[in-house]
């Protein structure tokens, strides 16, 4: 709590000290550097449109003055990194990030940095309690409540101490405090969805009761992260009936179309409605099981869609899945080899079975079990070959850690064009695995590589 204090009043010093000269311009400034970049840009968007793309320049550095923005939340892109910041006008800012630690390593400095350092450290803590709660979703409800609450109060007192060290607008104000108020309505939800089929109407009313204080029709939270990851929840919960259990209907298109139902006779701005939308029907084309009812449920979000750029996203993405079908090629795209040498795609393939695993620079834990898992499916199928693919450009401390693991260099690569590939082999989990025949034709495009489901799959190889 100390360091937090501490912290908090440095930052608060910082801003008094440069503010008077600075504080009555109109515009925004934004910089920053990128360390171990993983492209050579940085993109800014607003309400998921791209405002401007920034090129890093030989120091890997990016900057621009803009005469006038909006004051909301923005999105800054490293690909395929990306992190919400708030911008109002007057913001003075620099950013310094390591691209191998994005979220770890963001720091900002100057006016209007204490709110997005405070966003990022919320953001981080949140992440960091995962872990402590996870074994408590099958736990005693009056416990996990209690949980709850005491974590919420003490991120209340550090938005108070944030607060009273800094001058915030009211737009300011409620997105900080969004930051922490929704997680936490989150996992109340989902503490509900796991284990809330059985409960009366009378538990129900008392459980829910915190839903009193929050809202499902917040325009300014449109596009901010912990306040659309609450209404998902919410809408799931709503969309079972009782009884149901959660993890069986949610593998249901007719579930996605009633989250779409609730979605139209609930939420009344535009904006809003539009994002939820788009964001269950994402869900629902990525349930790859379902993509004979697709075509049906396409009709239903059409009706509530009036956004062409969404459905214009949505549409992509199903017609993406149609060209991972088994029994077609592999689209092609670029990638690089652990000797940073350019290729094709359909270079990497020989006259074996192959499964492509993904991994990211960003993410070493997962790389880790994802390395562990496929030395484990190597020794149980020798006969295939087992390729990772960062979804990263390979720098220095990548090729590092591989040699580190002890992974063959010649069974690595690297995409070069995350956005391009990405659309193409439709990469939205690292957990995806790709397998093809020795000819790179798709035997399954959608494999789970964590899953006892590709067993089954490999076993017939």
């Amino acid at each position: 709590m100390k360091k937090i204090q501490y912290y908090l009043l440095f930052l608060a010093f910082a801003v008094l000290c440069i503010g008077c000269e600075t504080a009555a311009e109109k515009g925004v400034f934004l910089g920053g550097q990128i360390i171990n970049p993983s492209s050579g840009y940085v993109t800014l968007y607003k309400d998921k449109k791209p405002i401007d793309c920034l090129k890093l320049n030989t120091e890997n550095r990016f900057f621009k003055k803009f005469d006038s923005l909006p004051s909301g939340i923005y999105k800054i892109e490293h690909v395929p990194e990306y992190h919400s910041v708030f911008l109002e006008a007057g913001d003075s800012m620099w950013v310094r990030i390591n691209a191998s630690a994005f979220r770890e390593s963001m720091v900002f400095s100057g006016i209007g940095a204490p709110k997005n350092n405070y966003l990022n450290e919320m953001l981080l803590q949140l992440d960091r309690e995962d872990e402590f709660l996870t074994p408590m979703y099958s736990g005693d409800r009056e416990r996990f409540i209690a949980t709850i609450d005491s974590l919420q109060a003490q991120k209340i007192i550090s938005w108070r101490l944030m607060d009273s060290l800094n001058q915030q607008s009211a737009l300011s104000k409620k997105v900080t405090q969004a930051a922490y108020t929704y997680p936490y309505a989150t996992r109340k939800e989902r503490f509900a969805l796991l284990r809330g089929a059985q409960w009366s109407k009378e538990e129900d009313s008392l459980y829910f009761a915190y839903r009193s204080g929050l809202e499902i029709n917040e325009k300014d939270l449109s596009f901010f992260d912990p306040y659309i990851n609450y209404l998902m929840n919410y809408l799931n919960q709503k969309a079972l009936d009782s009884g149901q259990n959660y993890f069986q209907q949610k593998q249901l298109t007719a579930f996605n179309s009633k989250r779409l139902e609730i979605i139209e006779k609930n939420i009344v701005h535009t904006d809003l409605k539009n994002n939820l939308a788009r964001a269950v029907a994402i869900e629902e084309m990525l349930n790859f099981q379902n993509h004979n009812n697709h075509e049906d449920f396409l009709n239903h979000y059409f009706n509530i869609n009036s956004s062409k750029d969404y459905l214009s996203d949505v549409l992509s993405i199903h017609n993406d899945i149609n060209h991972l079908n088994s029994g077609v090629a592999l689209p092609e795209i670029l990638l690089q080899n652990s000797a940073l040498e350019d290729l094709s795609s359909s270079q990497l393939f020989d006259d074996r079975f192959t499964v492509l695993y993904f991994w990211s620079q960003t993410q070493m834990n997962h790389y880790r079990r994802a390395i562990e898992r496929m030395n484990f499916l190597k020794n149980k199928y020798p006969k295939i070959r087992f390729v990772g693919i960062s979804i990263q450009q390979f720098n220095g401390m990548a090729l590092q850690a591989n040699k580190m693991l002890g992974v063959d260099p010649r069974n690595q690569f690297a995409i070069k064009q995350f956005e391009k590939a990405s659309k193409e082999w439709v990469i939205t989990l690292l957990n995806k695995a790709i397998i093809t025949d020795p000819k790179g034709i798709l035997i399954e495009g959608f494999a789970n590589f964590q899953s006892k489901d590709i067993e089954t799959l490999l076993d017939g190889f």
